[in-house]
């Protein structure tokens, strides 16, 4: 069994059809989305490409989870925390 994370831009109503797409596969045991880091582990017997390529046809923006991605995630909630809106370098995004 095999356990692939990826990172995924959505909103609301794009987990349905995040999990929709992946319904169509063959071999995915498990699901978990973590939509405020834009996580989603999956867990199944499916090779790592066909379900990046299965998520990519439902529409969704859709990369492998690096560690880039946990430090970023990290370094934005904690700016968030702190100032009350999200900043990066004195630039203003909220």
């Amino acid at each position: 069994m095999e356990t692939v994370e990826l990172k995924v831009e959505m909103v609301g109503i794009h987990e349905k059809r995040l999990r929709k797409c992946l319904a169509k596969l063959k071999g995915i045991e498990k699901v978990e989305v973590d939509a405020n880091s834009q996580k989603v582990v999956v867990t199944g017997y499916a090779h790592r490409n066909k379900i990046l390529k299965a998520v990519k046809r439902g529409g969704l923006k859709v990369d492998f989870w690096s560690a880039q991605n946990e430090l970023l995630t990290a370094y934005a909630s904690a700016s968030y925390a702190s100032y009350g809106s999200l900043r990066f370098n004195n630039f203003n995004f909220f």
